[in-house]
């Protein structure tokens, strides 16, 4: 799967692309028709804690999935998004199938 990876307002370290493409690499077990994966990581300008987001988009034929999270960390925030589109994409598998 092809994997875009754009950072806002900093430049990303090799070992993040690395960690966020062997995440991402793991949806093909759950939906083995994605296209592609756009990741976007920004930095929040607060005092906050959690002022990391991450927004992952994840093209499928026919419709996309956009899951967005912020959290401490940016690995934190990939586990999570990558989580989440996990079961969405299960979910679309099993509705493939059943219409099928």
């Amino acid at each position: 799967m092809k994997v875009n990876t754009q950072s806002v307002n900093f430049t990303v370290d090799g070992k993040l692309v690395d960690f966020i493409q062997k995440k991402l690499d793991k949806l093909d077990h759950y939906y083995d028709k994605v296209i592609c994966a756009d990741v976007y990581l920004k930095v929040e300008n607060t005092s906050a804690k959690e002022n990391k987001i991450v927004e992952i988009k994840v093209s499928v034929p026919g419709d996309e999935f956009i899951v967005k999270k912020q959290r401490k960390s940016f690995e934190e925030g990939v586990d999570d998004v990558v989580g989440s589109l996990e079961r969405i994409l299960i979910k679309r598998k099993e509705k493939v199938r059943a219409n099928a």
